[in-house]
């Protein structure tokens, strides 16, 4: 393994979170609680991950408290069972240890890394939890700037907090709506996926050969 130079032209790394950093490797405690519920299965994420709800909390317009009892609401729960269905929902979420490691190294080589996440107000708490707040700034999320990807808005004020150009950064995301939201303020963009090998594909930008 190469020791990585600063490259004259990219200059910082934005990175999404979930899909990214993190993914479920296991479904299943999910659907154990549609099983526990009475509902078909993918009930529970969909009012989790796919509400109107889990909008307006990522847009910063209702609390994560608020955000959680009207989950509860949705699937007709007693509100003192949510916090195991939290703790279940997200229990078979894994970090992506090899990327982690890749973001130190990048960092050590002078490269500015930063996450632009679509999340509550509460997501630097977790974070910090998972021990990797230390590996990204800044940390911009949609609660605390009230626009989402792929807004351009939400571009723009992360390029703004790492002072750098558009053509000076390479943004990394799962969803092909945000790279291309990326792509559109000029940023370059890495559509990622589970097989994705980023240092390869970062190759190109830090070395100058894509421009």
């Amino acid at each position: 393994m190469g020791i990585l130079t600063q490259n004259a032209v990219i200059k910082a790394l934005i990175f999404d979170f979930e899909g990214v950093l993190i993914r479920t490797e296991d479904y299943g405690p999910r659907h154990a609680w549609d099983e526990r519920l009475g509902l078909p299965a993918g009930n529970v994420e969909r009012a989790v991950h796919h509400s109107d709800l889990w909008i307006q909390v990522q847009l910063g317009r209702i609390s994560d408290a608020a955000y959680w009892r009207g989950v509860a609401e949705l699937l007709y729960m007693r509100g003192d069972d949510i916090n195991e269905l939290r703790r279940d929902y997200f229990s078979c979420d894994r970090l992506n240890y090899r990327l982690l490691d890749y973001i130190r190294e990048l960092r050590g080589a002078g490269y500015a890394t930063a996450l632009l996440c679509n999340e509550s107000l509460r997501f630097e708490d977790r974070l910090r939890s998972l021990g990797i707040r230390d590996l990204f700034d800044p940390v911009i999320v949609s609660a605390m700037i009230g626009v989402m990807k792929p807004d351009p808005t939400a571009y723009r004020v992360t390029l703004q907090e790492l002072q750098v150009a558009p053509h000076e950064a390479v943004f990394v995301d799962d969803s092909l709506a945000h790279v291309r939201g990326a792509q559109a303020v000029g940023l370059h963009a890495i559509l990622f996926r589970p097989d994705t090998n980023l240092r390869d594909d970062l190759k190109p930008y830090l070395d100058g050969t894509i421009t």
